[in-house]
Formats: structure tokens, sequence, C-alpha cells
């Protein structure tokens, strides 16, 4: 089965140890997250990509309860749609990131929950290719 990310330059990946990919400014040290060409702090055009940690904690979180509207992947199988847990994940010394929790109960959720990235699937591409996005599950849990 063949497999691509949602997008380039997000994370590394293919890998055993895959990161997000931000951006650092040369100016002012900002660290934005994804890739961008300017800096939204400075307006410097001189930024380097840079993996950011694997690992965080739970800042905040919420759960999406509702079919998001399109270009959403899977929005037209409603009947699919399974409501899942959405927070802001500390990553230290970077910044925090917004990103689905996979592989634990709504009981189990809270602040300061220690975290780590994963690659799951999000959808199937018409020609069975599977679309790889990021989220986070509890550390150790991969």
């Amino acid at each position: 089965m063949s497999a691509r990310p949602i997008a380039e330059r997000l994370f590394t990946w293919p890998s055993d140890a895959p990161a997000l990919i931000g951006s650092r400014c040369g100016e002012c040290a900002a660290v934005t997250f994804p890739v961008n060409n300017g800096c939204p702090r400075c307006g410097s055009a001189s930024l380097t990509d840079e993996e950011l940690p694997r690992t965080g904690t739970v800042w905040a979180w919420t759960t999406q309860g509702f079919l998001p509207k399109a270009p959403y992947l899977g929005a037209d199988k409603p009947e699919a749609f399974q409501p899942w847990v959405v927070a802001s994940v500390e990553l230290p010394g970077a910044l925090r990131v917004e990103a689905p929790l996979v592989g634990i109960t709504l009981d189990d959720v809270e602040v300061g929950l220690p975290v780590e990235l994963a690659i799951v699937p999000l959808a199937t591409d018409e020609d069975g290719t599977d679309v790889m996005s990021f989220a986070f599950a509890p550390a150790g849990s991969n």
C-alpha cells in the first residue's frame, strides 16, 4: 500500500522518529509552524527550516464534535465521521501547535499530559494512496 504526506515540508516522513518542520527567524529567533517565508514577529525574510521537538505537553484541549466543512477529506462520507480531541501542545523551547490527539479517551485527557508526535492516516485518495497527517499521542504509546 502506498502513502503520501498531506503536504510537503510539514513533517519528516517516512522516519522512525518523525518531527514537525517549522521555521526559525535569523533576526529575532521566533519559531513558526508550519514553515514560513517571512517572520510574523519582525518581518524578516531570514528564516531557516528547523525540526521541532517531538514531545510536548497538552496546554489546552477541546473536542471536534461536528463534521468540518469542505475541503475536509472525508466530507463525502459524513456517516463515517467520528468526533476527535484537539489539543494545543506546547513544544518546549519552540511554540504551541494545534493538533488532534490519538490513542486516548476523553477521560484520560488533561492539561499537562505528556505527548509525542504521531504520523497517522487521515484519508485515502481515489487511487488508494493513504494520506498521512500528524497528531499527538500519549508519550510512550507509539
